[in-house]
């Protein structure tokens, strides 16, 4: 397998991690939350000699999905997006394009996934966790054989993700980490939507003590 990262910016203060998924033998490719600057993702796989499968978006944020109609336009990927995040990617009030600093897109999802969907590049298989709370409709993505994890908005190295915007639940987020990503292996790499990535094992602490909390 073959990953790379692209840190892209935006208007945002930190920049967007779009990560590019290929499997090594058939060159198909999975290209996570392309954020802005779609000629450098286009760069990167075009260097990769990659054949853009998927178009994975973890949530409907537009600092997570600027590049996706370029995307489709030259490589004819298909979007994938949980089934609630496909209505809010069509709401402007949830997409946040307008706060962000972007023009509002049109975007049209190929397939709508839902928790424990299995997606596969080649040889490699994805399992999608419905993991809400920064938006309801939000998703992580789960490689066992590759003991990687990929968790857009809602879990951050040494913290989780905001869920003061529209769908968003502390109660919902706290309970998708502790009850659905924590119980991944200790070696489980994760590369989150922002900043640095972590392991699961690094990350456990932080938690023990709000399992105790009501919220």
């Amino acid at each position: 397998m073959i990953l790379k990262r692209l840190q892209l910016e935006t208007a945002l203060a930190d920049p967007t991690n779009c990560y590019i998924i290929v499997d090594e033998k058939t060159k198909e490719t999975m290209v996570i939350d392309p954020a802005s600057h779609s000629e450098e993702i286009c760069e990167m796989l075009d260097i990769l000699e990659a054949k853009p499968k998927y178009i994975y978006l973890t949530h409907c944020h537009g600092d997570h999905t600027g590049s996706v109609v370029d995307l489709q336009n030259k490589y004819g990927a298909k979007v994938l997006i949980e089934r609630k995040e496909s209505e809010n990617l069509r709401n402007p009030e949830v997409t946040l394009n307008y706060y962000i600093g972007i023009p509002d897109i049109k975007l049209e999802e190929d397939s709508r996934i839902d928790e424990n969907d299995l997606i596969h590049l080649g040889n490699l298989e994805f399992r999608v966790i419905h993991t809400p709370g920064h938006t309801n409709g939000s998703t992580s993505l789960y490689c066992e054989k590759e003991k990687m994890l990929f968790s857009g908005d809602t879990m951050f190295r040494r913290t989780w993700g905001r869920t003061d915007l529209p769908t968003g639940s502390l109660v919902d987020i706290i309970d998708s980490i502790t009850n659905k990503l924590l119980v991944l292996p200790d070696d489980t790499i994760v590369y989150p939507g922002h900043g640095k990535s972590t392991m699961i094992r690094e990350e456990k602490s932080i938690y023990l003590e709000l399992r105790q909390q009501e919220f």
